[in-house]
């Protein structure tokens, strides 16, 4: 029995183990021979591009309802070390017991993290870049009427104007206004956007500015550009320009890399640490090894290379699985090939703005945006449960279209 080892439960290795499945058995009876075994620290799937909504709690799908069904191995726990030479992965299960497991292929899918801020007061700022931390925003923002009356009590401060900050920031003030309302204190809330740029969505380009900068002014967010935060207090932040702004809700989403376990593997690495990868997703000069998803950095249209975003996790997965399996059994490996590239960014109750190209040439704004927006997060991102047969076949693809 050889074995497909695949690190990480998010988009890209769900869809690596899936992929990797149905390699297996169009293989036939070759395929008996392998085994696929996902090991990840949680239980479930974190829906991920969705923790900038409400509820977070149930933004999750149980991998067992997922891959189950197709036979996948399941190990519950945290990843500290690679061995490539030795081709061992070391873990530490939930009990604190440490384990090695040892694979013939692996593909790492272990994602990205927020870089959080080094800055005085840094315990008081709130992130969504888990789902434990989203549900801790979630939970303060609900217990904010309990609080006593104060001039930030309902003041929220956005660091960061790129995709997720503007996404989080123009969905705050109804959060706020909702949770506001329930005490007669609607007037008091306040949304604060600040930026080191001193234009909105900077890597976002001039495409979609307009409808950015036109769901800002409808939705009466404030915007501090060209600063950041220098400090934080349960009460207050202050900028680096002096200006001081009561708020007790304070988010930060400024800055990403590749998860640490990149740099167990002796690869080369970008700027975010994700692995430079081939065109079929194998880890450049290093024997056996695959990357997906955030953690790795791969050929794209017109001389690309992938973005940290579901959309690339998704296929990348597939492709590495399928392509980790075909290396076991000696058939053809396929060329990662993305769908063109496209963004759909969520502006909150003034719609959304979706574009095409890396030119961010936009399609569609307002309510039909919106509605795109809501069937990608709550339809065309979740894997089939509970069916091998659907799985199977969406695994096979390989096109997000």
């Amino acid at each position: 029995m050889r074995n497909i080892l695949v690190v990480g439960g998010g988009f890209a290795g769900v869809w690596a183990a899936a992929g990797a499945v149905r390699a297996m058995r169009e293989a036939g009876q070759a395929g008996e021979e392998l085994r696929v075994t996902l090991i990840s620290g949680g239980d479930d799937l974190v829906v991920r591009p969705r923790l900038y909504e409400d509820d977070p709690e149930s933004k999750r799908v149980p991998l067992d309802r997922v891959l189950g069904p197709i036979g996948v191995r399941r190990v519950t726990a945290t990843v500290t070390d690679i061995d490539t030479r030795a081709r061992t992965v070391r873990a530490v299960e939930r009990t604190g017991r440490e384990r090695s497991l040892a694979y013939d292929k692996l593909v790492l899918a272990t994602g990205s993290q927020l870089v959080r801020p080094d800055l005085p007061g840094a315990q008081h700022i709130f992130d969504i870049d888990t789902l434990p931390s989203a549900a801790a925003l979630d939970h303060h923002l609900r217990r904010l009427p309990r609080r006593a009356a104060s001039p930030g009590r309902y003041t929220a401060v956005v660091v960061g104007a790129g995709f997720t900050g503007v996404e989080i920031a123009t969905g705050l003030g109804e959060r706020l206004r909702a949770i506001a309302d329930s005490q007669g204190t609607g007037e008091e809330v306040r949304v604060v956007l600040v930026d080191r740029a001193d234009v909105l969505g900077p890597e976002l380009g001039t495409g979609p500015r307009p409808s950015i900068e036109g769901a800002i002014d409808e939705l009466k967010i404030e915007c501090r550009l060209g600063r950041t935060v220098t400090s934080a207090t349960a009460e207050e932040v202050t900028l680096s320009d002096g200006e001081v702004i009561p708020a007790v809700t304070v988010v930060w989403t400024a800055g990403m890399a590749a998860s640490p376990l990149t740099a167990r593997i002796p690869g080369e690495r970008d700027r975010l640490g994700r692995l430079s990868v081939d065109a079929y997703l194998r880890v450049s000069g290093v024997p056996d090894v695959y990357a997906a998803g955030d953690t790795a950095a791969a050929p794209a249209e017109d001389g690309h290379r992938t973005l940290q975003s579901c959309q690339h996790a998704l296929p990348m997965g597939k492709f590495a699985g399928h392509n980790v399996a075909a290396d076991l059994l000696g058939a053809d490996p396929l060329p990662f090939t993305p769908d063109p590239y496209t963004t759909t960014l969520d502006l909150g109750p003034a719609g959304a703005v979706s574009t095409s190209g890396w030119d961010r040439v936009v399609q569609l704004a307002g309510e039909e945006a919106k509605r795109l927006k809501q069937d990608i997060n709550t339809v065309w991102i979740y894997p089939p449960l509970d069916d091998a047969e659907q799985l199977l076949a969406q695994a096979g693809r390989f096109s997000n279209l």
